[in-house]
């Protein structure tokens, strides 16, 4: 499911930015973002996010600014020299009574040296990261339970449809044994007529038992009404259901199929196919539930 969160904490000298975007994806996935000497803490923020995101690629980008300490820096006094040799011997040939522009000089690349930070202060800076990650996860969490609702009010709405499909469904299989009893009738009347042939009832009547039994849907009918149904209470239901919605779905749309290829009638077949469509609409969006 997709969703953004923020947190921004400052305290003890340390401003923390966490950002959280989520896509869909029917497997989870953490892709961290972070400055140097921070990538230890990957797996404590892959162990908070999996704690309420069980679905879905997530990318964290932190950001860490420390108090700045003096001796935290050093001109790298190698570095230096070589640029002003260059303004002193190169093209520019700058004499010495030349002032030198040294504001301009220490932003040159690698003239200041940045101690690089440990692995015991990252620890010790982690209790204010994971406060910012939580942060960041519960407003995540906000937007993805809005966008979960809405994609809850769509698939109930859908369930609710494919229930009126098979509601006209299961009124129509009765129609369809007795159309095949006409029409066999009157075939046979036709054809038995021009041969001066008689035929017996309980020919027909068996002719046409085999007929029903073979298009008989009304298993898969049963079957379909309470898969529905167990959908319904999973889509409800507060706990993470993804997976069971997933086979549902999957097995909706097996029954869909059987009633199909079973019915054989025109008018069953496009509520069938009706019942279908729903059912992948539903099928794309549940892959993205947790």
């Amino acid at each position: 499911m997709t969703g953004y969160g923020e947190a921004h904490i400052q305290e003890g000298g340390l401003d923390v930015v966490v950002e959280l975007r989520s896509i869909n994806s029917r497997y989870m996935k953490l892709a961290l973002r972070c400055p140097d000497g921070y990538g230890s803490l990957e797996g404590r923020i892959d162990a908070c996010v999996r704690q309420l995101v069980r679905r879905g690629t997530l990318q964290v980008n932190l950001r860490v600014h420390r108090v700045a300490n003096p001796d935290d820096y050093r001109i790298n006094q190698a570095v230096l020299n070589g640029y002003v040799q260059q303004l002193r011997h190169g093209p520019l040939r700058l004499s010495p009574e030349d002032s030198l522009p040294w504001q301009a000089l220490l932003l040159l690349p690698g003239v200041i040296d940045q101690r690089s930070i440990d692995e015991s202060e990252v620890e010790a800076e982690w209790p204010v990261i994971g406060r910012a990650v939580e942060s960041a996860l519960e407003s995540l969490q906000r937007m993805r339970r809005a966008e979960g609702r809405a994609m809850a009010d769509d698939l109930l709405e859908n369930c609710r449809l494919i229930g009126e499909h098979v509601h006209t469904v299961d009124r129509l299989a009765p129609q369809v044994v007795a159309a095949y009893h006409q029409r066999l009738t009157e075939r046979l009347g036709k054809l038995l007529t021009v041969h001066e042939v008689t035929a017996q009832p309980a020919d027909v009547v068996r002719e046409v038992g085999l007929f029903a039994e073979r298009a008989d849907i009304s298993e898969e009918l049963v079957r379909l009404r309470s898969h529905i149904e167990q959908f319904q209470a999973g889509v409800q239901s507060a706990e993470s259901s993804g997976r069971k919605l997933e086979f549902l779905i999957q097995e909706m749309f097996r029954e869909a199929n059987t009633i199909g290829s079973k019915a054989n009638d025109a008018q069953i077949a496009q509520h069938v196919v009706d019942i279908k469509t729903a059912i992948e609409r539903m099928r794309e969006m549940i892959q993205n539930v947790e």
